[in-house]
């Protein structure tokens, strides 16, 4: 992935995905500066857009975030500490 990365969400998906899942996109998206995290492809929502997962350590946990690429930028669609990212990332690492 390139240094300069952007990232841009819905501030609504936002407000409900901390509700839902204790952690905000502001604080997931350092999950991408991990040197270690995994970038998977998410087969099961990929519409005519690619959506991907990014798993990777942050402060509070290793956690998963579902993206896509829009107008140069990440988009974050959403982001919890789930077990199935939380297992696959501590097998690879």
């Amino acid at each position: 992935m390139v240094n300069m990365m952007e990232f841009e969400w819905n501030e609504d998906k936002n407000t409900e995905n901390q509700r839902k899942h204790k952690v905000t996109f502001q604080s997931a998206q350092r999950a991408f500066f991990d040197e270690q995290r995994i970038i998977a492809e998410d087969t099961d929502h990929s519409q005519e857009e690619g959506r991907y997962f990014c798993i990777g350590k942050i402060k509070e946990g290793i956690v998963t975030i579902r993206f896509t690429h829009r107008n140069n930028k990440i988009r974050i669609i959403g982001a919890g500490f789930w077990r199935k990212g939380k297992k696959e990332y501590e097998e690879k690492n």
